[in-house]
């Protein structure tokens, strides 16, 4: 790597993972569905084959990014008794506005108070920056429980008639609470490793939509203002969508796929290296839900154990930022792991993007961590 890893201890503090939760919306879409709806010339042999995913989840359309996040939040707190978070960041590539940021709302509907809170954009990487985030926090004593949720609805942003994108990604969402504690005991998080390069940002994109490209303007009104109420702008735009083709996330595979297990591999070794661990010696994997043929290859290079390997892209698909966090949660909740056990995470995503993290399985035991919420009623 170009940079050395780094400590997550440094300065006599250490952040430990308190508290695990998740939330996966209910209604579950086959690939045949999603083959059906899109009219995608593609089978459900062929999906499976080339990433592993048979199922994922899809969030109704009354369900936002931040719904999504307070589900998990709020099952991350409740396995967490006696915590109370003091900072919240969202790491998300779909919030429900440009602007503001969708954190505050977390924070308000958990009722947390005036707490900061903020927004995070790291694509896939986006769970790992911010637990690299909220531990350097906890470091050097600028927050005491940081509150750590990753939520996803990337159904509102793919291109359903896009074979290369439509049956890969579900919505979802999970969340970590931290505090400090024993560097050596459970949910200690060990050494970090992160980096980018804006170079490739073109493989994995929104084209449109930011400042560089905006969306067109509608046109004005012949006279007076264009919308009289919030509510009538957004019926305008929902009636005048951008182009198709500038609006949905788009992905070079073949280039995403090596960069993926390049970076993931390189940036894991670091870590592992830095924490003193051989790949043998891991017991706990868990890499960033892409495709099930990207993990394999990176669990296959760092020399890890079958019994090692955790994941759920079968049944969830790519839950984008939320899917470490995601199988954590089932882990936790299946108790599939032991207190301290010695566990790596890895991630890649647009950006580029990528970031490895080593820690000790944290103690969340007898605790419901996966919650389903619905819709809201009309």
């Amino acid at each position: 790597m170009d940079t050395p890893p780094h400590t997550a201890a440094r300065g006599g503090r250490t952040a430990v993972i308190r508290g695990l939760g998740a939330s996966l919306p209910p209604e579950v879409v086959s690939n045949e569905e999603v083959i059906a709806r899109g009219g995608l010339d593609t089978t459900d042999e062929w999906v499976r084959s080339r990433t592993g995913i048979r199922r994922r989840r899809r969030a109704a359309p009354g369900v936002s990014t931040g719904e999504l996040a307070v589900a998990a939040a709020s099952a991350a707190l409740r396995s967490a008794p006696g915590h109370r978070p003091d900072l919240l960041l969202l790491a998300t590539t779909t919030p429900d506005r440009r602007c503001p940021a969708t954190a505050p709302e977390v924070a308000h509907r958990l009722g947390l108070g005036p707490i900061p809170a903020f927004d995070l954009s790291a694509v896939c990487s986006g769970f790992l920056y911010g637990l690299i985030t909220a531990a350097a926090l906890v470091r050097a004593g600028v927050a005491a429980a940081p509150l750590v949720v990753a939520a996803e609805k990337y159904s509102t942003i793919i291109d359903p008639s896009d074979r290369d994108t439509a049956a890969l990604f579900g919505d979802g969402a999970g969340a970590v609470l931290l505090t400090a504690g024993d560097p050596d005991g459970p949910g200690a998080v060990r050494q970090v490793d992160w980096g980018s390069d804006g170079g490739a940002a073109d493989l994995i994109a929104i084209a449109s939509g930011g400042a560089r490209a905006p969306y067109p303007a509608p046109a004005p009104a012949p006279s007076g203002p264009r919308f009289t109420t919030l509510a009538a702008g957004v019926a305008a735009a929902r009636e005048s969508p951008p182009p198709r083709v500038e609006r949905y996330f788009r992905m070079h595979g073949r280039q995403v796929y090596a960069q993926a297990v390049l970076r993931m591999t390189e940036s894991a070794r670091s870590v592992l290296g830095a924490t003193g661990w051989p790949g043998s010696e891991v017991e706990v994997f868990v890499g960033h839900q892409a495709n099930q043929r990207i993990l394999d290859a990176v669990a296959d290079r760092l020399a890890l154990r079958e019994a090692a390997r955790f994941g759920n892209i079968g049944e969830v698909g790519n839950t984008a930022g939320a899917s470490i966090p995601l199988v954590l949660a089932e882990i936790a909740e299946a108790g599939a792991a032991r207190p301290g056990a010695r566990t790596l995470l890895t991630a890649f995503g647009g950006g580029l993007t990528w970031a490895s993290v080593t820690l000790n399985w944290p103690d969340t035991t007898g605790h419901t961590l996966i919650p389903h919420p619905r819709p809201p009623a009309d």
